[in-house]
């Protein structure tokens, strides 16, 4: 385990993925409880690959050509931290409707 800008940037990708997989399961497992299993619900995820995790791959290998050399890690970072806070709240949500 690491501490340098790309360790924390593979942490990212992991916790982005794991709340992802999380996510996923308690969706999964909540409609086989209910008796309602529709296979749609996995291209929701599909589009959430596409809409976050293909910009932020892409923002870094751009960061190659930043002048700057941090404005393209900051993007990365802050575009991380908002999914993972969205994901966070989306699981959350799902426990209190359950209630």
């Amino acid at each position: 385990m690491g501490y340098s800008l790309a360790d924390w940037m593979i942490y990212t990708m992991w916790a982005i993925f794991g709340l992802m997989i999380i996510d996923f399961l308690i969706v999964l497992f909540r409609s086989f409880w209910q008796g309602s299993f529709d296979p749609g619900f996995v291209l929701g995820y599909l589009k959430d690959v596409l809409y976050y995790i293909l910009p932020l791959n892409m923002i870094v290998s751009m960061t190659a050509i930043d002048p700057t050399g941090y404005t393209l890690v900051t993007f990365y970072f802050i575009g991380g931290i908002a999914v993972i806070i969205k994901y966070v709240m989306d699981i959350v949500k799902r426990f209190r409707s359950q209630e």
